[in-house]
Parts: C-alpha cells; sequence; structure tokens
C-alpha cells in the first residue's frame, strides 16, 4: 500500500510531467518559425543528453553502462523514444495546430492499453475502462471548440499518429526491460544521445542554410524543450512508468487540458466553458486510476 507522502509525489510528479510535456508543442511551433526540424530537434536532443551525461557521470558519479544487454535496450529504447517518436512528431508540427498536437498525445493510454491487452494478453478492469471513458470524454469536450477551428493535412496527421504509435510502443518496451541499477538519468541522457544520433544524418541530408535563422526565440525554444521537456518532463514519464505503465498512461489525458491552456496564453487559442468540463471530467478519470491498486506489469 502506498503510503500519503507517496501517493502525494505521484500526483505531483505526474502534474508537472503533463504540464511541461503539454509545453512540447507550442515551443515546437514557435522554434519551427525560424528552423528546418530535424535541426532543432537535433539541437534539442544534443543539448539535452550533454546536460545529462554530465550531471548522472561527472556530478554525480553514476556508472556508466557497461552490458551488452543494456546498450542494445538504449540502442531500441532511444530509436522508438527519440527518433522515431520525435522525429517525426517534430515533422507533424509543421502541417498541424498546437492544439491538435497536444490533442494526439491523449491518444496514448488507448495505445498502450491495446498494446498490453492484444500482445500481452492482459485483462482489462471494469475500472480501467470507466476512467479511461471518463478521460477520453473530457478530452474530447475540451478540444471541440479548438478542434473545429484547427487546420491539418492528411500527411500531418498521418505522420502525427505513427509518431504516437512508436511513443506507445517505447513506453511498453521500457516498462518491460530490466535496467539493473542503472540510474534513470543515465537511461534518459543514454537514449537521448542514441536517439538524437539516429537522426543527425537525415538533418544533413535535407539541411538548407537559408531555412534557418538562429533568432533569440530559436534558442529559447530549443532550451526550453530541452532542459523542462527532455530532461524534467521525461524524467518525470520514466519514474511513472517504473510504478505502473498502464497507471502512468493515464497522464496524458491531462496533456490536452494543460496544452490548451498554454496555447491560450502564447497563442491566444480561446477557453471555454468545454475546458473547464472537461478538466473536471478528466482529473475524475485521474482519480479513479489512482483508486486503483497497482496492477502487475506486462508480461510478470
Amino acid at each position: 500500500m502506498k503510503t500519503q507522502l507517496q501517493r502525494f509525489t505521484y500526483f505531483l510528479s505526474g502534474t508537472i510531467f503533463a504540464i511541461f510535456w503539454a509545453s512540447a508543442s507550442a515551443a515546437t511551433k514557435i522554434g519551427l518559425e525560424s528552423s528546418q526540424p530535424f535541426v532543432m530537434a537535433v539541437a534539442r536532443f544534443a543539448l539535452a543528453s550533454a546536460l545529462m551525461l554530465a550531471l548522472t557521470h561527472g556530478i554525480m558519479r553514476q556508472r556508466l553502462p557497461s552490458e551488452r544487454k543494456i546498450w542494445k535496450q538504449l540502442f531500441i529504447y532511444g530509436l522508438l523514444n527519440i527518433t522515431l517518436y520525435l522525429g517525426l512528431y517534430v515533422l507533424a508540427m509543421r502541417e498541424v495546430s498546437a492544439g491538435l498536437g497536444t490533442l494526439f498525445v491523449a491518444t496514448n493510454p488507448v495505445l498502450i492499453l491495446l498494446i498490453n491487452a492484444v500482445w500481452f494478453k492482459q485483462p482489462i478492469r471494469l475500472n480501467t475502462v470507466l476512467s479511461f471513458l471518463l478521460c477520453i470524454a473530457g478530452m474530447l469536450l475540451a478540444a471541440y471548440p479548438l478542434y473545429q477551428e484547427s487546420h491539418a493535412s492528411l500527411l500531418g496527421l498521418g505522420i502525427l499518429f505513427l509518431s504516437m504509435l512508436s511513443y506507445s510502443a517505447g513506453a511498453i518496451y521500457f516498462a518491460r526491460q530490466d535496467w539493473g541499477d542503472l540510474h534513470i538519468l543515465t537511461i534518459n541522457g543514454w537514449q537521448t544521445l542514441i536517439g538524437g544520433v539516429c537522426l543527425l544524418p537525415f538533418m544533413v541530408v535535407f539541411f538548407d542554410r537559408s531555412a534557418n535563422v538562429f533568432a533569440p526565440q530559436w534558442w529559447g525554444a530549443v532550451i526550453w524543450l530541452a532542459i523542462p521537456v527532455s530532461i524534467i518532463a521525461v524524467l518525470l514519464w520514466l519514474y511513472l512508468l517504473r510504478d505502473n505503465p498502464v497507471n502512468a498512461s493515464a497522464w496524458l489525458f491531462l496533456c490536452p487540458i494543460a496544452g490548451f491552456a498554454i496555447a491560450a496564453v502564447l497563442m491566444k487559442e480561446p477557453l471555454s466553458w468545454h475546458t473547464f468540463v472537461g478538466v473536471v471530467l478528466v482529473l475524475s478519470g485521474l482519480y479513479l486510476v489512482q483508486r486503483m491498486k497497482t496492477a502487475k506489469k506486462p508480461g510478470s
């Protein structure tokens, strides 16, 4: 049984994760105004991985990954969670609005649940179904006014959906692996570096010098995406995943709500009563998930 402090820490971690993660859409749109997608992505991952690896190995003196098995896991996780997910995501954000970007994040809990059920033959509880229905209803209600005014290409929506599939697969993969005593910051640092290196050839091939103007707003977007999003939010996400991947995925439902609020401030997108009622429904679903007993990890 979790103590009150553990419950509060879990709730606070999930809330901060959702806010920071939701801010990525707006920050990406701002950065893309003066940069090519892969240029911004590689710069973000280079900065984030350098900071994390310097901290974990240089200051905290955590051990380097030494096992061949661990390096293989880091490569696969970096490929799924950085190269494919965020590489596709930054491409899609040229074609879709910030609102739709955060909206699609909410598909991940459903995808994670389906992957668990189909691939690992995990039973689906009634409470889980009810909580996800509440979250879906809240997400759709909050998204409705913005969705009517959003514009996106079929190509952009298709790329965005593929990125979400990769994200969900990465979340399941991370939760199923034995990482031994490797520190969570070490895992995040190396998987970010590996994923960024895999994107580097695409950046070189498609690089157009005239399309990149490294203005202050570009640097601000890159720094925000590197530190609050790639470092803090991802570390919180890995913490939530280690507790339970299905329960952790419920926090992704809160991302569109936070995303709408951020878009209202930065992009001047309107808020309405739909948003506030949606928040209530989403939080109700999250509370139901929190009350559930901790489920077994996939494959256990």
